[in-house]
Parts: structure tokens; sequence; C-alpha cells
């Protein structure tokens, strides 16, 4: 059902310049849609979002009490190979599936091989500085992750003056 759900979502979001993340059913009927663009995502986009999807939902006859649309924040989930690719070259974290040296949280920036398809699963790397500041790679498949999100560096600071 939640694939069936998702594919809908995907399908009724086509050609209105977004791109689904997530589509996520929370407690008292909440369901909760994840969107993004390259250049971020406005509140227009959501309002446009949900209320193209209330009417499709309804002729769907989707069960839900709200709809929720938003953007995936700074910290956007890596869900799909697709996404891999998109951000190669960004930092994030990811959990691997079986624990490496007794670890499976990595943080450091995502690379992707040259030959890398995201039909198939593609080779990436992860670049990442050790306790004792050494700079490692770890090669992983799509398939090893477990869970993987952006996560950048924020400087709340801004300019000395």
């Amino acid at each position: 059902m939640a694939a069936e759900l998702f594919a809908l979502t995907q399908d009724s979001l086509a050609g209105m310049g977004v791109e689904l993340v997530d589509v996520e059913r929370a407690p008292g009927g909440l369901l909760r849609v994840t969107i993004d663009r390259p250049e971020g995502v406005r509140i227009e986009d959501c309002e446009r979002a949900s209320k193209h999807l209330s009417r499709v939902y309804e002729v769907e006859n989707i069960d839900y009490r709200r709809l929720e649309v938003g953007s995936p924040g700074v910290d956007r989930p890596l869900k799909r190979p697709e996404d891999f690719q998109r951000f190669a070259g960004e930092r994030v974290e990811i959990r691997l599936r079986q624990a490496i040296d007794s670890r499976k949280v990595f943080t450091g920036l995502l690379q992707v091989s040259a030959q890398a398809d995201p039909a198939d699963s593609a080779q990436y790397s992860l670049e990442y500085e050790t306790q004792s500041g050494q700079v490692q790679v770890l090669a992983f498949t799509f398939d090893d992750v477990e869970r993987a999100k952006l996560d950048p560096i924020l400087d709340f600071k801004g300019k000395k003056r």
C-alpha cells in the first residue's frame, strides 16, 4: 500500500517542477508529503502541490485526515540511487546495514564512481576523517546503506564586523 501511495503521488506531481522525496503516514491520520526542487522548495510549491494532491487523493479514495506538504530541510534524506548521484560531492551521513570495524555511521563527502549507473548497484565512496585526523575512504554500494541524509555544516555566526 505504501509503495502504491508513493507511485500515485509521484505520478500526480509529474510536470509540476517538483521532485517527490517521501510520503509518510503519521499518527492521527496525518499524511506527510515531502517535495524538493534543485533551487529549493518555496511555500508556493507546497501550496500548489497540496491543492493538487487533495483533489487526487479524494478521487482515489485515499484515507487521511490532514495533508501536510513540505520541504525536506537541510538534512534531506537520500532514498534512491538518483539522490546519491545528485548530491555527489556533498557532505552526507550514512548508516550502513553491516558494521565495518565496529562502526555503522559515517559522515563525510559523498563520491560516485565514474561508471555509476542509478539502475544498478553503483559503487560509491565516502571520504571521511578519523578521530586521529586521518582521511579515509569507505567504498560501498547503495544496497549497503540502511539510511542516508545530507549533513551540511551550518554557520550561524555570519560575517564578523
